[in-house]
């Protein structure tokens, strides 16, 4: 057993916990609580690579929809903008397997059925060391408009990756100039997972750690309910341990499996009285 757990362990059964239970309780009960029913959606973006010296891409904008009946271009109720890093990005600056994070977003668990890319005037492509606007005319008016159909789970984090071909998306002209008709992927991956369960009696006060080899992660238990909820675990097997107040014994739960895009429940975990 490594140093690390050993740690963790004898803090969870020692008398110290009794106050880190009591701070913990109280902090990690409101973070739950502000979180609860929400997804995070991180918006990265990369390129195929093309022949192009650079494509520098103007994104002002990326919108998400939760409504499949919402299929308004701008005000409807469902869209959702993202709060983004504005700007121009050289997409050949993003190939061979490199991203860039655009923005991230809490969303209500539920659908998302599309998600729109607004860009702003400043584009063009340089070729031969010579740099030329590109037009893009659909894109300013109304953005593009790509579909994803993906279930947002309660406390699970999603990547949707914007894959910007570039090489397809540039247009030459008969009178030398270009245009851009964006070609975009949209790929969506669950990148966590998370641990659930309910701690009786509930007066036990309980504060809940998931461990898996040095790493750690911890909450507190709901103080009406009893529930818990581990959000942001990596995929892989877990020990949650339980710690209580003095009255109550601790318990371990070995062998709990996390797999992204998956919330495992441990159930209701019984504490008996010291």
């Amino acid at each position: 057993m490594n140093m690390k757990k050993i740690e963790i362990k004898k803090t969870v059964y020692g008398l110290a916990i009794l106050v880190f239970a009591f701070m913990l309780a109280v902090t990690s009960c409101s973070e739950n609580e502000s979180a609860a029913g929400k997804a995070r959606l991180e918006v990265r973006l990369t390129d195929a690579p093309g022949l192009y010296d650079e494509v520098n891409i103007d994104i002002q904008d990326v919108q998400v929809n939760t409504d499949d009946n919402d299929t308004t271009d701008n005000g409807g109720s469902g869209w959702k903008s993202i709060d983004i890093h504005k700007g121009v990005y050289d997409l050949k600056t993003l190939t061979n397997g490199i991203d860039t994070l655009l923005g991230t977003t809490e969303l209500p668990a539920g659908k998302i059925s599309q998600i729109r890319l607004i860009l702003g005037t400043n584009n063009t492509v340089k070729i031969g060391g010579q740099s030329f606007p590109l037009a893009t005319p659909s894109a300013q008016q109304s953005g593009l408009k790509l579909q994803v159909k993906q279930e947002l789970k309660d406390g699970i984090t999603y990547k949707i990756t914007l894959d910007f071909d570039a090489a397809l998306s540039i247009v030459a002209r008969g009178n030398g100039t270009f245009s851009l008709k964006p070609v975009i992927r949209a790929m969506t991956q669950a990148l966590d997972g998370a641990i659930e369960g309910t701690i009786h009696p509930v007066n036990a006060k309980s504060s809940v750690f998931a461990i898996m080899g040095t790493d750690t992660i911890s909450t507190s238990t709901d103080t009406t309910s009893g529930a818990f909820f581990i959000r942001g675990l990596q995929a892989g097997t877990y020990e949650v341990v339980v710690g209580a107040t003095s009255e109550f014994q601790s318990k371990e739960i070995s062998n709990v499996s996390v797999t992204n895009g998956q919330v495992t429940n441990v159930g209701v975990v019984e504490l008996t009285h010291l």
